[in-house]
């Protein structure tokens, strides 16, 4: 018969798994001698058999709950539900990894008529006992009966006003009786049953209560935003009830053994005289600092301080500690890994490393990766935060904190800008003719899209604050307003972006500027010489290329060449060359684009020095570059000199019914081969200059969308001709290479034959995952999210790879590959190159780089080093 229920002493950190955090640390406790108050844990297991049997509790479990029930009161020497001198309990969850707040507990347990006289009797506190009872009913009524929280609220809220009280604390015992009538009329109104009396079917209940809270809706978001599995379960701990709330001499409080805010090496936390657990967390009083209980309770004070550093010994990290004073006797409740900011996290690591707690590659391991975000971008005051009026909450598509004026299309916000205006810039979605107003703009919000649209790339690649998808949002850029229900605002108007949390505030709210201190150096020192994968980055321009170098990237992975063609004196030539009938046309357009071409390309050299530089060829097709509403075609018309009908009929003859599989990539370099003669001229022209000036320059030129041998034949023999004949008009050789983006299915299971062209492969991993799944990276925001709540789907795959589908045809690559080119250069470029499940992956896979974009380079950093931590093979 499998074991549901284990007594604290029968369990170990060990066991945290089965026992959740929570019950395993209270089991760690026991063993290693510390005044935990006795009690049981029911398993993560029965909570998952909890559900899979139906949302019951069957018959052999409540068998095992009465048994080890049992065996605690014999412990104890009292009942529970007995009357003269009643053993109460706590029914605490307890999930595997920790989620502070989002679950639900019921104290006091085992309270009814008859056993609060007897709990009044025996301790000589009648205030106590009914003070203890209402609490019961109370949190109960919330968490079981799921009777709204505030019905109870509003009557303790009224008998305070009535007492004159200012605080609980200030009401007697008759109060309290008072309120335990009061209390029992609500969940008689509300459930048409009374409050149960039988301490046993109380116990049940409040089991069941604390299974059901494991997918109450809060649990499952603050899953999801920590990215948790929703299949792990909760534990339920059944413990014996000790009492803050007897009196001065009794009390109860939350400390860390560090502080979770900075690091500092010191007790940091609240406690309360004469209270119970949950009013330190709810807020009910306000607390005092830990430091004044070494006034108030001298003795437990110091033992607490004695406790809380073994702990931090034992557990070899920074504790989150609850404990509750009984009468002057300390109990230890909990003890967890505490939270902390990502500031507070290096800290901590580092210090630690210097104490000789942990060692380096603990340190590193330590670290939440996806955590620095907090440290490389603005983020919001916390405390103008808290006051902030939502409006309505998108994705977290680039971390972050902005605030400024909206403005609803890209010349608004350029023009904005030029008069020294911060701009948001808010759009149902964007495209690439947008760039300049997001160059321009603090913040980007957009209605439409996902967490790999235009909108959310871009902006992280620019390291700019970034919300998408904000669907509830009806945007009118005609109107220039942003409604939702009552709200609307106007062009002009103030808002506020969490690209962290994907929230919306209405006005200003205060920003702090991010800190990199010494101890982000030394940490990030320690993950370089740990790590084996490369990271470069996603950089288009000479600015986004010296914030990645800033950050530690080895150089460019992908740089976009499209983005350069949307600056305003360029896009006029780009439209031209589009709109031009005959190949001299063209081909006059690009000589004008050519120089323009190469002093990026020389100014990005500069900037990165002696790294490598891949440089994509135009890879969008040509629609992109021109426009589509009636009043931008009439005006561009105008600029061009040729007729509105003519620009239209053009327009149309470019729309594609699917573009992201229509006439784009290496599809252009046949139909138009001289645009990437063009490009490849400006590549080679630069390269040889900055050789000339005594760099050591090796461009990488990467052919996108190959999907057959043949077209990579083809492009490539065309960027030949052009490298021989920059070589034989400058007397000069620059070394290079050729390679090709791994982003279409059959060229991953054709990969032998393409790297006998290729020298190096870079995983296009946005393309390659919407062409695997055939879903739009775009539109797919419409129903991913209905895919995860559902199940059908883990992980959003444009964020993490799918390393069952999309991670197999990338093995699949990588060994065809280099079964044909040993030397094979392998790396990813895709927006998964920053995620650090998907480093790991390429880790494994024995790519030689990654590559993201520059505000995601430390978490890259950090993330392949925790990846060779762990797979050292």
């Amino acid at each position: 018969m499998k074991q549901y229920v284990y007594a604290f002493r029968e369990g170990s950190s060990e066991m945290k798994p089965l026992l959740g955090g929570k019950g395993a640390n209270l089991a760690e406790m026991t063993r290693i001698g510390l005044p935990v108050p006795g009690g049981f844990t029911i398993t993560t297991e029965a909570c998952i058999e909890y559900y899979e049997q139906g949302n019951m509790i069957w018959d052999d479990l409540r068998q095992q709950i009465g048994q080890k029930l049992s065996e605690m009161e014999t412990e104890m020497g009292h009942q529970l539900g007995e009357v003269k001198n009643p053993l109460l309990v706590s029914v605490r969850s307890g999930a595997v990894v920790s989620m502070p707040g989002m679950m639900d507990t019921i104290l006091n347990l085992g309270l009814n008529d008859e056993t609060v006289q007897g709990l009044a009797n025996t301790s000589g506190n009648q205030r106590f006992a009914f003070d203890s009872y209402r609490r019961l009913i109370q949190m109960f009524g919330d968490v079981v009966l799921e009777i709204p929280k505030y019905k109870f609220d509003s009557l303790l809220e009224k008998k305070k006003t009535e007492k004159g009280a200012a605080s609980d604390t200030d009401l007697v015992a008759e109060d309290f009786m008072d309120l335990v009538e009061a209390f029992k009329k609500v969940v008689q109104k509300e459930t048409r049953k009374p409050f149960p009396q039988d301490p046993q079917v109380q116990l049940m209940m409040a089991v069941e209560a604390v299974f059901k809270s494991w997918n109450n809706p809060r649990a499952r978001v603050y899953r999801e935003h920590n990215d948790i599995s929703h299949h792990l379960g909760t534990a339920v701990n059944i413990q014996v009830m000790v009492f803050g709330n007897m009196g001065n001499d009794s009390g109860t409080g939350v400390a860390f053994t560090r502080n979770p805010s900075t690091g500092e090496n010191k007790l940091y936390g609240e406690f309360l005289v004469n209270a119970q657990g949950e009013d330190v967390v709810a807020g009910i009083r306000t607390p005092k600092d830990i430091e004044e209980m070494k006034n108030l309770l001298p003795e437990a004070y110091q033992q607490f301080k004695e406790v809380a550093q073994l702990l931090e010994k034992h557990y070899r990290d920074m504790q989150d500690i609850e404990f509750t004073v009984n009468r002057g006797k300390l109990f230890m409740l909990q003890t967890r890994t505490g939270k902390r900011t990502a500031q507070a996290a290096i800290q901590v690591a580092v210090d630690m490393v210097e104490e000789g707690l942990i060692t380096k590659e603990e340190a590193v391991l330590r670290m939440n990766p996806s955590d620095l975000d907090q440290l490389l971008h603005p983020t919001f005051d916390e405390k103008a935060l808290e006051e902030a009026a939502l409006i309505t909450k998108g994705l977290p598509a680039s971390s972050g904190a902005a605030c400024g004026k909206i403005y609803f299309t890209p010349e608004e916000a350029v023009n904005a800008h030029a008069r020294g205006e911060i701009v948001i810039l808010v759009r149902n979605e964007t495209s690439p003719e947008d760039i300049e107003g997001m160059v321009a703009s603090a913040g980007i919000l957009t209605a439409k899209g996902g967490m790999t649209s235009h909108a959310a790339v871009v902006a992280r690649g620019m390291g700019k604050c970034c919300v998408s998808g904000a669907g509830e949002l009806n945007i009118s850029e005609q109107e220039k307003t942003m409604k939702i229900e009552a709200i609307s605002l106007t062009e002009g108007d103030f808002i506020s972006l969490d690209g962290n949390t994907g929230c919306v505030y209405h006005g200003k709210i205060a920003t702090r500027e991010a800190r990199l201190g010494g101890r982000f150096v030394t940490l990030m020192e320690w993950a370089d010489d740990l790590r084996k994968l490369k990271v470069r980055t996603n950089a288009d321009t000479p600015r986004d290329s010296a914030k990645a170098v800033e950050f530690g990237a080895e150089g460019i992975g992908l740089c976009r060449t499209e983005h350069m063609f949307f600056e305003e004196n360029r896009i006029a030539v780009m439209r031209r060359m589009i709109l031009s009938r005959t190949e001299d046309a063209r081909r006059k357009a690009l000589a004008e684009l050519m120089p323009m071409q190469r002093d990026d390309f020389v100014a990005i050299f500069k900037v990165m020095g002696d790294r490598p530089v891949t440089i994509r060829l135009l890879d969008p097709p040509l629609h992109e570059f021109l426009p589509t509403a009636e009043a931008d075609i009439q005006r561009l018309a105008g600029e061009l000199d040729v007729s509105v009908s003519q620009l239209k009929e053009t327009v149309r003859e470019l729309a594609e019914v699917n573009p992201m599989l229509g006439h784009r990539g290496c599809r252009l370099a046949v139909t138009y081969p001289e645009i990437y003669e063009m490009q490849v001229q400006a590549i080679m022209e630069a390269a040889t200059q900055l050789k000339r000036e005594g760099h050591h320059v090796i461009p990488e030129i990467m052919i996108p969308l190959i999907g057959e041998i043949k077209e990579l034949q083809y492009v490539k023999e065309l960027v030949l001709k052009v490298i021989r004949q920059v070589g034989n008009d400058t007397g000069e050789t620059v070394p290079y290479l050729i390679g090709t983006m791994i982003e279409i299915p059959r060229a991953a299971i054709t990969a032998d034959d393409i790297a006998k062209e290729a020298e190096f492969f870079s995983f296009g991993t946005n393309d390659l995952t919407q062409m695997t799944y055939g879903f739009s990276r775009d539109d797919a925001g419409k129903f991913i999210k209905e895919y995860r709540d559902k199940g059908i789907l883990e992980k959003d795959p444009f964020q993490q790879i799918d390393r069952r589908g999309v991670g197999e045809l990338m093995k699949t690559a990588v060994k065809l590959g280099l079964e044909s080119r040993s030397d094979l250069k392998l790396g990813i470029c895709g927006e998964h190159g920053g995620d650090p499940s998907s480093v790991e992956f390429c880790h494994l896979l024995g790519l030689d780089y990654v590559s993201c974009s520059p505000f995601r380079v430390p978490i890259a950093r950090l993330a392949a080093a925790q990846a060779a931590i762990r797979y050292p093979s």
